[in-house]
């Protein structure tokens, strides 16, 4: 019987296995300029390499652009500058972790830029601090918790809260 990774999981849009304990809650991992950052993976859908991207103008500065992912017009967000930070540059470990959230009753399919993905971590529920009223240079409202790993802080995000509704909204691609 071959062993599936959880990254392999992840990338395969697979759900973890029914015997994962509940005490513990697996997230991705990924680094935006020199800070760890996770997301929980029942958010993710897929991890896909950075390629180029439509500019679609007047949009938020924290919007790179639009893909198009196996026919469905998806925006790509830079976190980076969502947070108030520089864009950081495109490099070979450049990826796009796709993302659902929901948006009121919706589920809104999301792209967001990092400069790289790490791992899949099982964190202990224990292990989660609440969020720090300030000092992690980012709005408060985006950290779901300070996950403990290896001694170190890993800023847990709640990804229905990166972006605000009214801004999700204005990012609806129109049907016709």
């Amino acid at each position: 019987m071959t062993q599936t990774s959880s990254s392999q999981r992840v990338a395969a849009n697979v759900p973890p296995p029914p015997d994962v304990d509940p005490q513990f809650h697996q997230y991705l991992t990924f680094v935006l300029g020199t800070e760890t950052f996770a997301i929980g993976i029942l958010s993710i859908k897929e991890i896909i390499e950075y390629s180029s991207l439509t500019d679609v103008p007047m949009m938020p500065p924290y919007v790179r652009g639009v893909i198009n992912l196996r026919g469905a017009v998806v925006p790509v967000i830079d976190l980076s500058v969502r947070f108030s930070r520089e864009p950081a540059p495109v490099t070979k470990r450049t990826c796009i972790v796709i993302i659902e959230i929901m948006v009121g009753e919706e589920r809104q399919v999301i792209g967001v830029v990092v400069d790289a993905v790490n791992e899949v971590l099982d964190i202990p529920a224990a292990d989660i601090e609440p969020p720090p009223a300030f000092g992690a240079g980012i709005r408060t409202d985006f950290i779901l918790g300070m996950g403990k790993v290896h001694s170190k802080f890993v800023i847990v995000l709640d990804v229905n809260h990166v972006l605000a509704f009214d801004e999700l909204a204005s990012l609806a691609v129109p049907t016709a």
